[in-house]
């Protein structure tokens, strides 16, 4: 037996339950890994195919009798481009209330320390002072 394999053999089974764990996250991270660029190629050899496919000019028709001459590509690129940015801009208000949202969630002030003993304290104490409870989700 190889000197290390005696060494995981002496390793309390806590220790290498911790040591198998980490070693197959380690793992699902490296393949996580080739997998998303393996994604991200086959994405780029499809816009790549898809370009080269169509190289055409085409005519889009504007508004007054204006027009514009470009290759099919860029058409559909810049289409696809203008339709993030308004999707992104659309977003933006949503975006700016969550994290209002989340720093004012964040910055509430601390119970105060210092509370009565529990014996002055009654069960209608309790009934009246319900604090509300925090945003869900944040």
């Amino acid at each position: 037996m190889p000197a290390q394999s005696l060494a995981f053999v002496f390793v309390p089974r806590r220790q290498r339950m911790g040591i198998e764990r980490r070693m197959a996250r380690s793992l699902f991270r490296d393949l996580m890994k080739y997998l998303l660029w393996l994604l991200k190629a086959v994405i780029f050899f499809t816009l790549f195919a898809f370009a080269l496919n169509n190289q055409r000019d085409v005519v889009v028709h504007l508004f007054f009798g204006t027009q514009w001459q470009a290759p099919l590509v860029l058409v559909v690129l810049l289409a696809f481009s203008v339709g993030v940015i308004v999707g992104i801009v659309g977003m933006v208000p949503r975006w700016w209330k969550h994290r209002k949202a989340a720093q004012s969630a964040s910055t509430r002030p601390a119970p105060p320390e210092s509370a009565p003993p529990a014996a002055e304290q009654s069960d209608s104490a309790f009934a009246n002072k319900a604090e509300p409870l925090p945003p869900h989700g944040i």
